[in-house]
């Protein structure tokens, strides 16, 4: 599958339809496998933890989650790959695949009972650990095993960045276990109702400010303190790349009317005196 290097990380460059064709094709009993949808929080992350990348460089499918970064990079004509967002991907494989046993780990209980009343057909299995699960080392195994022991063919991963990330990194070291894990964040709660941002939105890429407007207190240090470097690494990354293409500075060439000025033959140097002999 295609990569398009962003910022420090190999992006697939797939549409939604095409990645979720991915996700069907794929055989339900191989080795457990995970997607991640990298936004600007997951970079800005990965600039201040560099032993988070690879988490992400192991993942099957890594798919740029933010229309704000890639209208950026569009702008500064750097290569940009589709944006595929986590709410899409999970909102359109819901609509795609056959019945079948989901699992679902995170997602408040009430939550989940409306994502099954919106989604009759399918049965989900559902795992809700406790708070501070990356404090939690027991708790944090017992969701692993859960995934594990689902036997899932496709295992929505609901918790979070970047406790969802090390969750679907430990499911897939685990013998045995199958299917695929999506890192989703918050896609579930749109899929069970909760307001998403209005298309034109989305589109524009203003989601951020929609859910800013909607929850400042715990947004407001991520969009606005957080994820600002994100763009000036973008802008840097331009500078670089304007840097690496700038073609070597010609040697300066001799002024042809300087050296016509000059006499191109020196005159000979004097001849040597000659001894006249004495007369007598």
């Amino acid at each position: 599958m295609l990569a398009t290097p962003f910022l420090g990380l190999d992006c697939n460059d797939l549409s939604v339809p095409e990645v979720v064709q991915h996700l069907l094709a794929r055989p339900r009993q191989a080795a457990f496998t995970y997607i991640v949808t990298p936004n600007t929080d997951h970079f800005a992350r990965l600039n201040r933890q560099p032993e988070l990348r690879q988490i992400y460089e192991s993942a099957w499918l890594r798919l740029l989650d933010s229309r704000v970064l890639a209208n950026t990079a569009r702008c500064l004509r750097l290569p940009t790959p589709h944006v595929a967002t986590g709410a899409d991907i999970t909102a359109a494989l819901l609509e795609a695949m056959a019945p079948q046993t989901i699992a679902v780990i995170g997602l408040a209980p009430p939550l989940m009972e409306s994502l099954r009343a919106r989604y009759p057909a399918q049965k989900f299995v559902h795992h809700a650990p406790p708070q501070n699960l990356l404090g939690d080392g027991l708790a944090f195994a017992q969701a692993r095993d859960f995934a594990v022991r689902a036997k899932a063919r496709f295992t929505f991963i609901a918790l979070g960045s970047p406790l969802q990330e090390l969750l679907a990194h430990a499911i897939a070291e685990q013998p045995g276990a199958t299917g695929i894990g999506l890192c989703i964040g918050a896609a579930l709660e749109y899929c069970a109702g909760i307001p998403r941002a209005p298309i034109w939105m989305q589109r524009a890429g203003l989601e951020w400010f929609y859910r800013l407007a909607r929850n400042p207190g715990r947004l407001a240090r991520r969009y606005l303190v957080n994820d600002p470097p994100v763009l000036l690494a973008l802008l840097a990354e331009k500078f670089r790349q304007k840097a690496s293409q700038s073609p070597p500075r010609p040697l300066p060439q001799p002024n042809p009317a300087a050296i016509s000025a000059r006499d191109p033959y020196p005159p000979p140097p004097p001849a040597p005196l000659q001894r006249i002999p004495d007369a007598g």
